[in-house]
């Protein structure tokens, strides 16, 4: 249990014990007076009363004694054996806040909604206020930690009335931040009440795409919603939005090889690039000269950014060439802001001017450790191809994974397909008569590993074909997969799709979402943007959206801008950090998944 959580629950247990000591007894029941009893004393006296409604309260106190005193693991055990059956609803009530905030203290926000689901709850109402703001409190937290933002967000609000002071001003923060984390179609059809109004507020920022429009919608919003209590104090993200001054960008660079073998990728980048400009215009916004610069001929970067300076460019977007990004990285200063559109990788601090954007597998990785972590899971076993990218995925997965408290229990490089029954049966530690086995003559029934709650995957559609039926066949075809784009080729090859049923995959808005505007505009024009080259075709637009929006980010570090190559954010050394939605191959065809957060 974090110290926060400690706090808040050390001071809504005083409040309610010393409202038991002075208020006589109801309906609802309430705790003993017991305020100098210790846990050992409490279970005694738990043990040897006769009554089975005193004994449960006893217990039910010296759980709560071992909560203020910093102990849940002792707090947990004794609180499972009070009998909730024979307490009164007050009590029920108690005892179920405190065992889901114990839950949430162990991060896991399924057992504490399970808790907070007694019948008790019904009549949370009749109760003192502290007892139902502290309930609702641990259920909004239950919620968001559970992924279910906008019920999170509609508790919040729900509560507000009830809270005052430094509590009524963090809560007001947090239901921003709920909101404003929200996919775009969960903040349609906002009503006309205070819920409402947040939603209309988060779509208001959502929808505008410059730093102007933003305010403009904020103060709009405003005016339409004055007596709205995020009017009267606009969240603390907002405030420092609305003291942002911009400075239009008249000119932007971009620097892209138009020969040799990153020519393709160049083109792709380019024409995405100018396929988002040119939607700018028509939606009536006044966009920079673009100056297309040829990277594969550079002779020296010093020169190019002096002719740069002079031409009047204020950011640099690109290079892509990863040699030209590390020389870039290993400066102290760049004279014009950088967009480059690949990473480092080497340098840990890079200079203020460099922002760095990609379509890195290894952010995919994480991207895997972070929907898993959402989903519940705890344990992994991992499959990536052989060789030096299969272990840099595998690294970035494996450091993010046992960072957040993740297990990976073991893991295997794919290489030739007929060692692959072997490895997934080594990985899964099938006993009997399995796949590629018989241990004996008897016919054993075959057994593996229970432990494993999931499998990351990274490789090619065609490992992916081969890799699926084998787990099905090792008696592992229940074990969810989660696994990254690249084993998405998006050439509508149902049967191939079929070999791959049930596996979970992150992917770009581009390719799961082909609906958009800007898609359907660019994949007429050039018609290869609607396969997987479409990723490339996907940053190039997002890098255009990206290029009057990197202050922002940068002065906003928790705003994020919806991009149709992910959801997009300012992390660590100022490289743009990617989420991305989730699919599931079902049927011979792709099924979103809903949006979860950890």
């Amino acid at each position: 249990m974090n110290a926060c959580l400690r706090l808040f629950t050390a001071f809504c247990i005083a409040a309610l014990l010393g409202a038991c000591a002075s208020s006589p007894s109801s309906s609802l029941g309430e705790l003993p007076r017991t305020p100098d009893a210790s846990i050992e004393q409490l279970i005694q006296q738990a043990d040897s009363n006769k009554s089975p409604e005193q004994s449960a309260l006893l217990r039910l106190n010296a759980a709560d004694l071992a909560a203020k005193q910093n102990d849940p693991t002792r707090a947990a055990q004794i609180l499972t054996q009070v009998n909730l059956d024979v307490l009164k609803p007050g009590p029920q009530v108690y005892a179920s806040t405190l065992s889901a905030e114990l839950a949430l203290g162990r991060n896991d926000p399924k057992a504490a909604l399970a808790a907070l689901s007694h019948p008790s709850l019904g009549r949370l109402s009749e109760l003192p206020l502290d007892q139902q703001v502290r309930t609702q409190l641990v259920q909004a937290r239950a919620l968001e930690a559970d992924g279910q933002l906008l019920a999170a967000a509609r508790g919040r609000v729900f509560v507000a009335p009830m809270l005052s002071g430094e509590q009524a001003a963090s809560n007001q923060e947090a239901i921003w931040s709920l909101v404003s984390a929200l996919p775009a179609d969960q903040l349609q059809n906002a009503g006309n009440d205070e819920f409402g109004g947040w939603l209309s507020l988060a779509q208001a920022v959502k929808s505008s795409p410059t730093l102007e429009q933003q305010q403009s919608a904020i103060n709009a919003w405003k005016a339409q919603h004055p007596d709205h209590p995020a009017a009267r104090q606009l969240p603390a993200p907002l405030t420092k939005l609305m003291a942002l001054t911009s400075q239009p960008l008249t000119k932007i660079i971009l620097l892209l090889p138009q020969e040799g073998q990153l020519a393709g990728v160049g083109r792709a980048l380019r024409d995405g690039f100018m396929a988002s400009e040119f939607q700018a215009q028509q939606a009536g916004s006044k966009t920079p000269a673009i100056e297309v610069v040829d990277s594969s001929r550079l002779t020296s970067l010093d020169d190019f950014y002096r002719q740069a300076q002079a031409s009047g460019a204020q950011l640099v977007v690109g290079p892509l060439e990863k040699p030209l990004v590390k020389q870039l990285a290993a400066r102290a200063q760049l004279p014009i802001n950088t967009l480059a559109l690949n990473y480092s990788d080497t340098n840990p601090i890079s200079p203020p001017q460099l922002f760095q954007f990609g379509l890195a597998a290894e952010d995919e990785a994480r991207e895997v450790s972070r929907r898993a972590r959402a989903d519940g899971r705890h344990n992994a076993v991992a499959l990536v191809p052989k060789g030096e990218w299969g272990d840099r995925v595998l690294a970035a997965f494996r450091q993010d994974w046992e960072a957040n408290g993740g297990t990976l229990l073991g893991s295997e490089r794919v290489d030739q397909p007929v060692a692959l029954a072997q490895q997934i049966e080594r990985l899964f530690q099938v006993h009997g008569q399995s796949g590629s086995s018989l241990q004996n003559g008897q016919g054993a029934q075959p057994s593996r590993r229970q432990d494993v709650d999931f499998v990351f995957l990274a490789s090619t559609p065609q490992q992916a074909q081969q890799i699926k039926p084998t787990l099905n066949y090792q008696y592992a075809g229940d074990v969810p997969v989660y696994a990254t784009s690249n084993v998405y080729s998006a050439s509508g090859d149902q049967a191939q799709y079929n070999d791959m049923n049930g596996i979970m995959f992150c992917e770009t808005p581009w390719l799961l979402d082909t609906n958009g505007a800007l898609q359907q505009q660019v994949t007429r024009q050039w018609p290869q943007a609607a396969s997987s080259l479409g990723r490339l075709y996907a940053m190039g637009a997002d890098a255009f959206t990206l290029a009057s929006r990197l202050q922002q980010l940068k002065a906003l570090p928790d705003n994020r801008i919806p991009g149709v190559s992910g959801s997009l954010g300012l992390g660590s050394n100022q490289r743009i950090d990617r989420q991305l939605p989730w699919a599931q191959f079902d049927s011979g065809k792709i099924k979103p998944l809903p949006d979860v957060t950890p």
